[in-house]
């Protein structure tokens, strides 16, 4: 396994999370979502989503961290995975521009685990395209009133709370970020969704659903920029997720051809298979060198990473596909058999070339710094 970007204490961690995450792994863990999410927060990496002054681990949230847990954590189980990332994707609009009051409330319980958080920003008419929200805030006497309707969104049914972006006026600069409980008036969970993987994700509606004043994240207006830098961090832990399925992938594809016998002989001594195997290992390692080496990037205090970013997700998620599915092939009719792990990987996978930007917008992000840098 690569290490270049990894000092000794990444390698540590590493290890330590490696053990700890064997208790989730998903072919023996059967637990609700609430369970799921319980679990997760007793592995006790929560303190590495938040600065070091409301209980974290750092000054700053490091995001190489992140991607360390990440990839061993989607190794082990995507769903738990997703509940991890979405807590720390969640709850960083409140560590970028959230109150004192907010900060100094909520983040330590976010450490420690007793709240759990969700990034409610897509809409059935907003995906990739987010200037395009139609959720409105309209201030009242008191506070807030927001009305809209949310899709997609994970954590969606277990999050104590929702970061929700809404319009408070027009064009990209009219979006504004503010905190929903769960249990605010006018709020509540449509319904629950079933995807390809496995994973709590559903539908908001807000219904004249009102929230303090003290409830705005930031300042009026700061929503498209909250939701952009926020993603500028988390979506090379995308990309960390992504490796760690691949990584598991091709383990359990090098234990099977290992004892799998074909025509005579294990199927590891087959040329064709050998090919299958090297060709992954080849892009399993480059994109963790890109994962890591865009969260360094970002970690070595560059304010935006934007072009690292989505070079490392496009890579990391459209190669894990590759080895996934390459993996998926040498375990034959096995392959697509519930209980194998390959089968659940060829599912988790595939909505990591969606979330966090599409495949499609990241080679927009890359095309527009290049043609902007010539």
């Amino acid at each position: 396994m690569s290490a270049s970007f990894l000092s000794p204490e990444h390698v540590a961690l590493r290890a330590r999370a490696a053990e700890s995450f064997r208790a989730l792994d998903a072919g023996q863990l059967h637990v609700d979502d609430e369970g799921l999410a319980r679990a997760v927060a007793a592995q006790g990496f929560y303190p590495y989503l938040v600065p070091s002054a409301f209980g974290g681990v750092r000054a700053q949230v490091e995001v190489l961290s992140v991607c360390v847990l990440r990839e061993e954590l989607a190794f082990r189980n995507a769903a738990a995975d997703s509940l991890f990332a979405v807590q720390g994707l969640g709850s960083h609009p409140l560590v970028l521009a959230g109150s004192d009051a907010q900060r100094a409330t909520l983040l330590p319980k976010v450490a420690r685990g007793e709240v759990l958080f969700a990034f409610a920003l897509t809409e059935p008419e907003a995906g990739s395209d987010v200037a395009n929200l139609s959720t409105r805030a309209t201030r009242t006497s008191t506070g807030w009133n927001l009305s809209g309707h949310k899709r997609f969104i994970s954590n969606a049914g277990v999050a104590t709370h929702y970061t929700v972006f809404a319009r408070t006026g027009e064009g990209p600069k009219g979006l504004s970020a503010f905190l929903v409980p769960a249990d605010a008036p006018g709020f509540r969970v449509a319904r629950q969704m079933e995807l390809l993987g496995e994973h709590p994700i559903g539908e908001l509606e807000l219904n004249d659903c009102t929230v303090p004043a003290d409830s705005l994240i930031g300042e009026e207006g700061q929503g498209m920029k909250l939701a952009l830098s926020t993603l500028d961090v988390f979506r090379s832990t995308v990309g960390a997720a992504a490796v760690g399925m691949a990584r598991r992938a091709l383990e359990e594809a090098l234990s099977y051809v290992k004892t799998r016998r074909q025509f005579g002989a294990p199927l590891a001594e087959l040329s064709a298979v050998q090919a299958l195997l090297a060709d992954s290992a080849v892009e399993l390692e480059a994109s963790r060198l890109l994962v890591h080496m865009a969260a360094t990037t970002k970690d070595q205090g560059q304010a935006r990473i934007t072009y690292e970013a989505a070079v490392s997700k496009l890579f990391a998620t459209e190669a894990a596909q590759r080895i996934i599915d390459r993996c998926l092939q040498v375990h034959g009719g096995n392959g697509v058999v519930k209980g194998f792990a390959v089968e659940r990987l060829y599912r988790d996978v595939r909505a990591l070339r969606i979330y966090e930007g599409a495949s499609e917008v990241q080679r927009l992000v890359i095309a527009r710094h290049l043609l902007a840098q010539a």
